[in-house]
């Protein structure tokens, strides 16, 4: 008897020439035997040998090359071409055992060197500075075991669809199943891999270190094939813990001693030198680097930012702090009116239920919802109301957060978002809920995440709009911008003849005050620039005096669902479309302007239908 026990393939040189790669095969056989192993490319043989092997295990390294490789690229930025491996046992003409895998080529680097402002945080995917744009994952569910792949597929098209390209695997969850990163591999999503470590400090004896060890092994050997795997990070928010939330309170300065040395072993030695020995995958500490009681978390490394939520800030301090790396910060939501009727174990959207008391884990959640909304939004006094309002408040706080980090590139270079999904039925900071259904922010996730983003912040009296464009190549066009008030009139415009450097953020016009000045929450900026657009508004949404007229629109039933056109003779804004059945409308909780004609997908499995919809003017003034 002999098998294949384990296979890495290690990539040593990558060009656009060659692709030099190691096979490393780890072999066992009960009895001595001539064997031979072959390493296969697309069908391609790449690589034998032939020898005798005694009884025992066996590690064999089987160097080889691909000419003209295909590289792996995120989904955003290019394809991400996947190979066929193929690593067969034989004797003679007979196969003993085969192992097969799909890996792409590409380079990772992540980036920490020091600057004139700080220190900088960013990867390099196949040499080329990417700005990460995602959010942070939890466990799908409380029970991994109802998880299928069919619930792996459709959060990660969700992602794809939303114009992410970087997950956080959150370290208070779990190392994933196979599954979760083969995906990931073929979507073009790259994963952030938190070891699983958080929010405590952890015993240093013999014993527990082994296990540390033995655990970190065993899931970089069955991850380190992945080519998602961007980052393995040691902790969440462990460091963050001891140095700035009271943990060294009460302790002796030898107790002190002990338990920083402790964490020192895990995650300044054992796990860096795991990584660094038996994968490619660049290592990282801890996260964030500094918290937010440090001055430095805004000029070094990654942060997590929670003055918004925690402690109350507005959602402008996301604007004016801005780190060099975002890898946390979120706002909650009530979740589909769906889920709460499911809390409820009824029809009501009864938002005040003990049901929804017990589904809300934060111990001041609901009070800090309101705070922000009244803040911001108008407070409804009805509870289907309160929670659509919810939702807008979520993403138009986190949305102001990715827009400012993008606008800021290469300052920063990630905005990953607190959080993309729920384990359970709750109210919480996802932007998809535990049906799968999205909330407000994950169709602003997706517009904000564009690759090319027009994005617009008031500085000293003057609209500064910036273009921010990912993509790999210049783009040239014209920006077209025009003033007008909620009824279409226009009030101002301007055309201009831009080039839009690649890889880059930039302030491409400039409009003094005086353009829109006492007349704030009466108009909005249309901007425009190829497929690009954007709307800039000049008041709080409460504070819009807004129109109000009939929303016109008609429904034609297709195959799998319904195409919904819409439009309007006044600006509608947040147009809310719901319905009785399950299904996912393409695009909600839109701005639809005067005379626009919107197109809308609801795809359901359902037939019977009944779509109703809610706007913002509706609720306002």
């Amino acid at each position: 008897m002999a098998r294949i026990e384990d296979t890495y393939f290690k990539q040593i040189k990558l060009s656009d020439s060659i692709a030099k790669l190691e096979a490393e095969i780890a072999i066992t056989l009960h009895e001595e035997k001539e064997l031979t192993l072959d390493i296969l490319v697309e069908g391609e043989l790449k690589a034998t040998i032939k020898q005798e092997f005694r009884a025992g295990q066996h590690v064999m390294n089987i160097p080889f090359t691909i000419e003209n490789p295909q590289r792996w690229w995120p989904h955003n930025l290019g394809e991400p071409h996947l190979y066929d491996f193929e690593v067969r046992l034989r004797r003679n003409n007979k196969i003993l055992d085969v192992k097969k895998l799909k890996k792409g080529l590409r380079t990772i680097e992540h980036i920490a060197e020091k600057d004139e402002v700080g220190e900088s945080f960013y990867f390099k995917v196949n040499g080329v500075p990417v700005f990460m744009k995602g959010a942070n994952y939890i466990p799908q569910n409380s029970f991994q075991s109802e998880v299928t792949e069919q619930h792996y597929e459709q959060l990660l098209n969700d992602v794809v669809t939303a114009n992410m390209n970087m997950l956080r695997v959150w370290g208070g969850g779990i190392y994933e199943n196979d599954v979760f990163y083969e995906k990931c591999d073929e979507k073009g999503l790259l994963v952030w891999q938190d070891f699983m470590f958080a929010c405590a400090m952890y015993p240093g004896d013999e014993s527990f270190l082994k296990n540390v060890q033995q655990e970190a092994i065993d899931n970089v050997k069955r991850l380190r094939n992945f080519t998602s795997i961007a980052l393995w990070c040691g902790n969440n928010e462990v460091s963050e813990g001891w140095h700035r939330w009271g943990w060294q309170e009460g302790r002796s300065e030898p107790e002190k001693e002990e338990i920083w040395n402790n964490y020192l072993k895990i995650f300044d030695t054992i796990l860096p030198n795991t990584v660094n020995k038996l994968s490619e995958v660049p290592y990282w500490e801890t996260s964030p680097k500094f918290g937010r009681g440090d001055i430095r978390y805004i000029t070094e490394g990654n942060a997590h930012d929670w003055w918004v939520w925690h402690d109350g800030y507005p959602f402008e301090s996301l604007e004016k702090n801005v780190p060099r790396f975002m890898s946390e910060f979120g706002f909650q939501a009530f979740p589909s009116y769906e889920t709460i009727k499911f809390i409820n174990d009824n029809d009501s959207i009864d938002i005040n239920s003990p049901a929804i008391k017990t589904h809300q884990k934060h111990q001041i959640g609901f009070e800090r919802i309101k705070e922000y909304m009244e803040h911001d939004f108008p407070v409804p006094d009805n509870d289907e109301d309160y929670v659509y309002i919810s939702q807008l408040l979520q993403a138009y706080g986190i949305g102001k957060g990715i827009e400012a980090h993008r606008r800021s590139r290469p300052y920063n270079m990630g905005s990953l978002y607190w959080q993309l999904n729920d384990c359970w039925p709750a109210v919480s900071w996802s932007s998809i809920d535990f049906f799968g259904n999205w909330k407000a922010l994950q169709y602003q996730a997706k517009r904000s995440f564009e690759n090319l983003l027009i994005s617009s912040e008031i500085v000293n009296d003057t609209l500064q709009v910036y273009i921010v464009n990912d993509l790999l190549e210049t783009q040239t066009g014209t920006l077209k911008l025009k003033l007008m008030d909620f009824y279409g009139d226009e009030l101002w415009s301007e055309n201009t003849e831009i080039s839009i450097d690649k890889s880059s953020s930039n302030i491409y016009t400039k409009i003094p005050d005086k353009i829109y000045k006492g007349k704030e929450g009466k108009v909005v900026l249309e901007a425009r620039f190829m497929d690009a657009s954007s709307l800039h508004y000049f008041s709080k949404p409460k504070d819009l005096i807004l129109p109000k007229a009939k929303l016109n629109y008609q429904i034609t039933e297709l195959e799998d669902g319904y195409k919904i056109e819409i439009t309007s003779e006044i600006l509608q804004k947040n147009v809310f479309f719901y319905a009785n059945q399950k299904g996912h409308f393409s695009d909600n909780f839109f701005d639809l302007l005067p005379g626009e004609v919107k197109t809308i997908y609801f795809k359901t499995r359902t037939e019977g239908a009944v779509i109703q919809f809610k706007t913002f003017n509706t609720l306002i003034r």
